[in-house]
This record gives C-alpha cells, structure tokens and sequence, in this order.
C-alpha cells in the first residue's frame, strides 16, 4: 500500500443561472483554466482556481 500525493484543482465559481456559487474538481490545470473562463463572460461573473494537493491510497489487491 502506497500513497501518492496528487495535485487537484477546485474552480470556485458563480452560477448566475441559479444565483449561487459552486465548485467542480479537475485533474488538470489546462481543464480548470478553460472551464474558469468559459464562467467569466459577465459583469457579475466571477471564478477562482485552487489547487489542492491530496493523497490517494493505492490499495494493494
């Protein structure tokens, strides 16, 4: 068994559809970037990119 730390990144950003923020997961950076801006088309609209490191545990079979 063995742990691997892996770098996420969380985009935080402004639904102006429903009103309210919201957040979505990506295992790369590229991804985050585009989905970000894609969200960053209004006055109003808003997005951060964080990234995260966590572990995964591989479990041995």
């Amino acid at each position: 068994m063995e742990n691997q730390p892996v770098q996420e990144f969380h985009v935080t950003y402004f639904d102006a559809d429903c009103g309210r923020s919201r957040a979505e997961i990506f295992d790369t950076l590229a991804e985050a970037q585009r989905f970000a801006n894609r969200h960053c088309s209004g006055e109003d609209s808003w997005a951060v990119i964080d990234a995260v490191t966590v572990e995964h545990i591989k479990i041995a079979a």
